[in-house]
């Protein structure tokens, strides 16, 4: 967990906002386009591409979604075109679209597969809705991922939340995220709501579904990267850095390269 004491959130604001408007004035786009999940992670995101005074959409995609998620999407969508100009909104309620998706395919027996890849393809039906919107906007999609999710762990869908053009929070880990959240005054009711992906149409967070907190992650991350095996450890510690080396080795597929066959020069 970071050290509040340490981190500069002032100049880590600023750092991201250049960087975020540096890109989209080389790549010539119009600005932004986010996800709104009523989670922290989009919060913080959407703020920064506010921040850029470049147009920033904000988008919300309820999928039977919960009404406390709506409710903090719509406070914090709220707060945030009456601070900044230039952030507009759109919602797409996706439901029909998924529940016509799932009657045009088949079941599976296969009930924890079943729910997972419906899961799945509610992340990927707003990944493509948020580049239909970036299509005919001219904007770039923001990914809101954080450093644990995406390169730790790798808790997010392929080419679902993890399809955009660019991941302005990525290299922070998840004690950052709040701390960066709260010095840009995300709407408390975010700051203090239990992680969760919200895929599933219940209650669920995501210390459920990971087995472990995001502060433990971030733990058991940093004494990966300093080569230690959960042999070095006991008790919680033990339980906590095998779980993350487990989803850190079976998630490698979401992490590195498609994989390419090279044919050789000679069978050309």
């Amino acid at each position: 967990m970071t050290n509040s004491t340490s981190f500069n959130a002032e100049k880590i604001n600023q750092h991201i906002v250049k960087w975020l408007l540096d890109y989209a004035t080389n790549a010539k786009v119009q600005g932004f386009v986010v996800g709104i999940s009523g989670g922290i992670d989009s919060a913080l995101t959407s703020s920064l591409c506010a921040q850029t005074g470049l147009p920033t959409l904000c988008i919300e995609m309820p999928i039977h979604q919960a009404e406390s998620h709506v409710s903090r999407a719509n406070e914090h969508i709220d707060q945030l075109k009456q601070r900044f100009s230039n952030v507009s909104s759109e919602r797409a309620d996706l439901t029909p679209v998924f529940e016509t998706f799932k009657n045009q395919v088949s079941t599976s027996t296969n009930e924890k597969a079943l729910h997972l890849s419906l899961a799945n393809t509610r992340a990927r039906l707003r990944m493509a809705t948020l580049y239909y919107f970036a299509g005919i906007h001219g904007l770039l999609v923001a990914g809101t991922g954080n450093k644990v999710e995406d390169f730790g762990v790798g808790f997010y869908t392929k080419y679902g939340d993890g399809g955009v053009d660019l991941s302005p929070i990525a290299d922070l880990m998840k004690s950052e995220v709040r701390l960066l959240a709260k010095y840009v005054n995300v709407p408390e009711s975010i700051l203090q709501a239990k992680p969760t992906d919200g895929l599933f149409g219940d209650d669920r967070s995501d210390e459920d579904q990971l087995g472990a907190n995001y502060d433990e992650l971030e733990w058991a991350m940093k004494e990966d990267e300093k080569g230690k095996t959960a042999a070095d450890f006991s008790g919680r510690k033990a339980t906590v850095f095998s779980i993350y080396k487990r989803l850190n080795t079976i998630n490698q597929h979401k992490m590195n390269p498609i994989p390419v066959c090279i044919i050789p020069e000679t069978y050309k």
